[in-house]
């Protein structure tokens, strides 16, 4: 009788450890805090708000590069180094580019962007050390552009280009996810005109669907990556 052969061991998935998570306060970055927590891991937040969470949290405006990569040191200092970032952090300015005041379009540009990168950098370290992970946050805004959304598009496809150069560049030594989510049902649509929210009809989805989906990919086991993550409602009208 021939023996089967043995079936090759099953990878252990990455314990979660310390996250960091900008915009953790609300909306995606608070569901991926709730999801954190429910799945062993120690979130700790950067948001220019309270988190509603009981957890580690640091005051910043990630528009300023300085204060978000000092406010990342703080927050290592209080509750040690992170193994991984998600840079939920997010804001938008609405309208046709010539309407829009230079300031709220370029501080689109300083938290979505800025914000991400300065926060990745000051976390970077840790990370090397850590063998960790970043997930960083897109949007299918990333993927094709809409009128009246020049800046929210802008920082999202800068956001794509940013994280695929840095998979590149952290190889082997950092995991690096991009994070594609469409619309969610979260404050981020409140206060604006009536005309750049969401219809009655729109499917959007749950957060707390797409932050399952940060911690699947804060759990690869060594040597497994996603690199880009798509997640959406089925209904989505962004995509394709």
């Amino acid at each position: 009788m021939t023996e089967s052969p043995l079936s090759p061991p099953v990878p252990e998935p990455r314990p979660l450890g310390t996250v960091f998570v900008t915009g953790g306060a609300a909306g995606l970055g608070a569901a991926v805090v709730e999801a954190v927590l429910a799945s062993g891991g120690k979130p700790a937040v950067l948001d220019r708000a309270t988190p509603r969470a009981s957890v580690p949290s640091v005051e910043v405006d990630l528009a300023d590069g300085a204060a978000a990569a000092e406010a990342v040191e703080r927050l290592a200092l209080a509750v040690g180094p992170p193994d991984a970032v998600v840079t939920a952090a997010g804001i938008d300015a609405c309208g046709p580019l010539a309407e829009i005041p230079a300031d709220d379009w370029e501080r689109v540009l300083r938290v979505n962007l800025f914000g991400t990168v300065a926060v990745v950098r000051a976390a970077l370290p840790h990370l090397v050390r850590s063998g960790g992970r970043v997930v960083t946050v897109s949007s299918t805004l990333g993927l094709r552009g809409a009128s009246d959304a020049t800046a929210y598009s802008a920082s999202k496809f800068a956001i794509r280009g940013f994280s695929q150069s840095l998979a590149a560049e952290l190889a082997g030594r950092v995991g690096v996810t991009c994070l594609v989510p469409g619309g969610m049902r979260t404050g981020f649509f409140d206060g604006r005109p009536e005309q750049y929210k969401p219809g009655p009809d729109a499917d959007l989805n749950d957060p707390a669907n797409v932050a399952q989906a940060v911690v699947t990919a804060l759990r690869q086991p060594a040597g497994c990556e996603i690199r880009e993550l798509l997640v959406m409602a089925s209904g989505e009208a962004s995509w394709p």
